[in-house]
């Protein structure tokens, strides 16, 4: 559709304002640990992909929900770390974002020298 050329994805956008309503009907603190947790991921997450992107969000505040259903305290969900979670979370999901991909090309591109230098 030509519409969709232009301002993208519409049921993408669609899917991520219902995120957006599921986080704001969360409680206070696990609200603002969705936030956190939300802008972490756009800026290490599939943001190459759309698709994978609003599956990650999605999985993400059904856990939050499942968690508060639980009543999981947000330290025992996320741990010590939150940007291990975090990362272990990503892991999950295809895509990358530019700090990724870089990794990933340094760690070919150190391979690559080894295997020149013979060793």
């Amino acid at each position: 559709m030509w519409i969709e050329k232009i301002v993208g994805d519409l049921g993408d956008k669609k899917s991520y304002l219902e995120y957006k309503s599921r986080v704001k009907r969360l409680p206070p603190g696990y609200r603002e640990a969705a936030k956190a947790l939300e802008r972490y991921l756009m800026y290490m997450g599939p943001s190459d992909d759309g698709k994978a992107l609003i599956l990650m969000l999605n999985d993400l505040a059904d856990l939050l929900e499942q968690s508060v259903a639980d009543a999981t305290p947000i330290r025992a969900l996320v741990g010590d770390d939150p940007s291990e979670f975090a990362e272990a979370f990503l892991d999950n999901y295809a895509g990358g974002s530019w700090i990724r991909k870089e990794r990933a090309r340094l760690a070919d591109s150190i391979d690559h020298a080894i295997e020149e230098q013979g060793q």
